[in-house]
């Protein structure tokens, strides 16, 4: 029986820089070394043809708990909804008014980094409530 320690989510995207930095800046996460020889990524995308700029960018959580990120340029943009999204934890243990100013602070943090706020889905018997938001290119996830 096989034994995966690890998980890396990989994101299609038009512009992996962009979103992969996005993403950083929500989860605290860093970027991963330019490759091998290079002090930069700048300089690393700058010894590369025009059409290879920008192809791909990885991003890891400092603490290594959380799964590697992974984004890759793809040539077609998205025209439906994600099949499956990311929930950005942000009022865990949190009940009440203190949970919903939680949310409503990182909400304008978010907002303020790139990211559109969608909606707003109440509670209900199985679920809190979270609010509905958008990465900037378009990706859906939830904001809990």
């Amino acid at each position: 029986m096989s034994s995966i320690k690890q998980v890396q989510i990989t994101f299609d995207c038009a512009s992996p820089e962009r979103v992969g930095r996005f993403w950083c800046e929500v989860l605290g996460y860093v970027a991963a070394s330019p490759p091998e020889g290079f002090a930069t990524w700048d300089d690393y995308n700058g010894s590369l043809p025009a059409e290879d700029r920008d192809a791909w960018f990885g991003c890891s959580d400092p603490s290594g708990v959380g799964p590697r990120l992974y984004f890759q340029r793809v040539p077609e943009g998205k025209v439906a909804k994600n099949r499956v999204h990311l929930d950005v934890r942000a009022g865990t243990g949190l009940v009440g008014d203190e949970r919903l100013a939680t949310l409503e602070a990182e909400c304008a943090r978010l907002v303020a980094l790139g990211a559109v706020k969608q909606r707003v889905l109440p509670a209900d018997e199985e679920n809190e409530s979270c609010i509905v938001m958008q990465d900037v290119e378009g990706n859906e996830f939830c904001l809990d």
